[in-house]
């Protein structure tokens, strides 16, 4: 039997592995619309990274969701509220006693732990803090764009970020990207498995190689 066989035979073999392989690809199409809509991201480049057809993409989009999707969404919307605020200390049987009490329902454990196998949350283990020597002044970048984010011309200045995604349970890319403030254009963007420097510098490169001599202001929350 070729792995295909066997991917597909799983899929029919289990129906909630299939459902959960469902609600993954919907945290991806959600993730996309709201990076397109808030963030301006091209729909071709996001459908690229995530490695889905557009036509998939625009499929969802003019689909009309189930009961149990559209319950599921928000119920994955209570999840994240929560593990947020117990800061990620509770696992899956105090996020379902949680929930119940809060929402009045009476959810199955296994479904929420499911859901939150999809989120790609686990409760943290404590551990006790190490001591830290608390940054000076000296080791501080200075703030040179000092909040003005706009540009009269193209690279004048450029903002970095990062985005995670998280596909599935352990499961997480980083999209670093600069922007130019003069019209808001991706000027570079690269994905990663890492959220580490390597990431901002190597996106800083493609960025600096399309450069005709400009020295454009970069703006980072990072503080480089």
């Amino acid at each position: 039997m070729t792995s295909r066989e066997r991917l597909f035979k799983k899929v029919r073999g289990d129906r909630k592995e299939a459902k959960i392989s469902q609600i993954r690809h919907e945290q991806i199409y959600l993730a996309i619309q709201e990076l397109e809509q808030e963030e301006g991201f091209s729909i071709v480049m996001l459908c690229d990274i995530a490695e889905i057809a557009r036509s998939a993409y625009y499929k969802w989009l003019k689909r009309k969701p189930s009961k149990r999707e559209r319950e599921s969404e928000k119920l994955m919307k209570e999840i994240t509220t929560v593990f947020e605020k117990v800061q990620g200390i509770y696992g899956y049987r105090r996020v379902t006693i949680t929930l119940n009490r809060r929402l009045g329902k009476s959810y199955n454990h296994k479904r929420i732990l499911r859901l939150m196998r999809v989120l790609g949350i686990q409760s943290i283990i404590r551990r006790k803090k190490s001591r830290y020597k608390k940054a000076t002044p000296n080791h501080i970048a200075q703030n040179l764009l000092n909040r003005e984010f706009q540009a009269e011309k193209p690279n004048e200045k450029w903002v970095t970020d990062v985005t995670e995604f998280k596909f599935a349970k352990a499961t997480k890319a980083y999209l670093s990207a600069i922007r130019d403030l003069s019209d808001g254009a991706i000027i570079s963007y690269v994905l990663g498995r890492k959220n580490n420097n390597q990431l901002v510098f190597t996106t800083l490169d493609q960025a600096t190689a399309m450069l005709n001599g400009e020295q454009p202001l970069l703006h980072s929350d990072r503080g480089f």
